[in-house]
């Protein structure tokens, strides 16, 4: 962690809906006159698609469980490093994983692999993680311990394989039976490295459904916002300060549930967030002008 070069990280499983809340970061910083550097988790994934395909038939021979949500598939002690660099200098390297045909015509490679390292632009103002694994901890490599500000993305099971089966059919061009076979696979690994890092986080958002998503293998259609609630939770470690009472006050509809949590309506997801997490990220602002001018 770092006062001059701070680090926020958004994590949360594939499907979960970590998109939603890197928009309302993004519009934050952009409110702010904060210019981010940018790390996607899918950058320190050990293997391009290609690959991961042989390291499935491999696992498979073998008994073996392989998946991206696991240790074993990605480069987390080059994260850890490169999180700790900017933290200590402000700068690192990244990459690009190029999912859809669009983005691989677009930097002229294949789908599926990795764009060159490079450099993170110089003079920024904090770090922006999103991905898979920002709340990741092991005997030797702690992920969670670079980060300033932590937030969860984690919708109940079955709306976030809703959500990915949606996504990975509509955008990435894989069938029904495909996306559930992966989410299958990734089970082990979602319980033991992906659902651990939510006890690590300042904040946890959870959409939670009104409507009936008891086979989300047959479900097709994501419930709309108006269809669900927000769960709002504050770990007891969270470094994030909140009135609840303005919250009610701002965010009508709003309940406390727990001493730490809110409930919301699922229309007001994104207003949530920024209500919450806006005073947060001005801290860190904050606190990073201070350190620059001690330094100067």
């Amino acid at each position: 962690m770092s006062a001059k070069h701070p680090i926020i990280g958004v994590t949360g499983s594939s499907g979960a809906g970590t998109s939603t809340a890197t928009r309302v970061m993004e519009g934050i910083f952009d409110q702010l006159g904060l210019r981010p550097a940018l790390i996607e988790g899918d950058a320190f994934h050990a293997y391009d698609r290609s690959q991961v395909r042989q390291s499935l038939e491999r696992a498979r021979i073998r008994g073996e469980n392989f998946s991206l949500f696991g240790p074993s598939a990605n480069l987390l002690d080059r994260l850890e490093s490169t999180l700790r660099e900017y933290g200590e200098s402000g700068s690192g390297w990244t990459r690009h994983y190029l999912h859809t045909d669009a983005e691989a015509i677009e930097a002229g490679q294949p789908a599926g692999t990795f764009t060159p390292w490079e450099r993170l632009p110089p003079d920024t103002d904090v770090l922006f993680y999103e991905g898979l694994h920002g709340g990741y901890v092991s005997e030797d490599c702690n992920v969670a311990g670079c980060m300033d500000l932590l937030i969860g993305v984690t919708p109940v099971i079955n709306l976030e394989w809703i959500q990915k089966i949606s996504r990975d059919t509509a955008e990435r061009g894989y069938r029904p039976e495909e996306v559930t076979g992966t989410i299958l696979r990734r089970l082990p690994d979602y319980v033991n490295y992906i659902t651990p890092q939510f006890s690590r986080t300042d904040i946890n958002f959870q959409r939670v459904p009104l409507v009936d998503t008891s086979n989300p293998f047959v479900v097709r259609e994501i419930p709309q916002p108006e269809e669900t609630l927000f769960v709002v939770h504050f770990n007891e470690h969270s470094r994030i300060q909140s009135d609840f009472e303005f919250l009610k006050r701002e965010l009508p509809g709003t309940f406390r549930s727990h001493e730490q949590t809110l409930v919301v309506p699922g229309p007001l997801q994104a207003q949530a967030m920024e209500l919450i997490l806006r005073p947060a990220i001005e801290q860190l602002a904050r606190r990073r002008a201070e350190a620059l001018r001690s330094a100067a």
